[in-house]
């Protein structure tokens, strides 16, 4: 029975605000995630991963220690989850390549590298001597840049059988690797237009060989 002045609102069930909670909930919850991940990645291109601690990634990230273990476990499982998460990026980005055109492909590859082609030369030096648990990513990352090769180039190699076909996509890997991109633009010091009119020449040469 209700007494004078008791509010109605006091009386009805929180049911509406749940599902608003749960979603704001949420959300916090993946803030905080890509803050810890971006605190992560920070630290990793900077070079000085090896020597953060527990403390000053989840201090750079606004949350405790104990936030971050809760949330990928350990040290080593935030860098994973962020390497992972910006390779998920890197996928969408490669993939838009136009298919079967060279010069189009050459310039994808090069915005990929101008952007990230020093941190990812970083990334397979220290996974190659970094903790076992990470050096999946380092593998992962080569066999993406080979399945690139086979899309980007897929309607060029598609007619070519046994080892011909082997040696044309191991040619065509070596021209659009990392590796290749900064020998020209740091080692021969190169302008993007000059690499782009270097690849797109020694490809376009490749294929033509093959039709022959």
């Amino acid at each position: 029975m209700l007494t004078p002045g008791t509010e109605l609102a006091s009386l009805t069930p929180d049911i509406p605000n749940r599902p608003y909670k749960q979603v704001a909930r949420a959300q916090a919850q993946q803030r905080t995630r890509e803050a810890l991940m971006d605190a992560a990645l920070g630290e990793f291109f900077e070079g000085s991963w090896e020597k953060a601690s527990l403390e000053t990634l989840a201090s750079t990230a606004g949350v405790t220690k104990q936030t971050l273990l809760r949330h990928f476990g350990s040290k080593d499982g935030l860098l994973m989850q962020a390497l992972a998460g910006r390779g998920a990026e890197l996928v969408n980005q490669r993939w838009s390549a136009p298919r079967g055109d060279v010069e189009g492909a050459v310039n994808n590859v090069l915005d990929h590298y101008e952007e990230w082609g020093e941190r990812s030369l970083r990334i397979g030096a220290w996974l190659q001597s970094g903790p076992p648990a990470l050096a999946q990513l380092s593998l992962a990352a080569r066999q993406l840049h080979y399945n690139w090769v086979d899309y980007a180039f897929g309607p060029q190699l598609e007619h070519l059988e046994g080892q011909e076909r082997v040696r044309c996509r191991a040619a065509l890997i070596v021209l659009c690797d990392v590796q290749t991109w900064w020998l020209l633009s740091n080692g021969l010091g190169f302008e993007r237009s000059a690499i782009l009119a270097t690849l797109t020449n020694a490809i376009e040469r490749l294929l033509a060989e093959k039709r022959e």
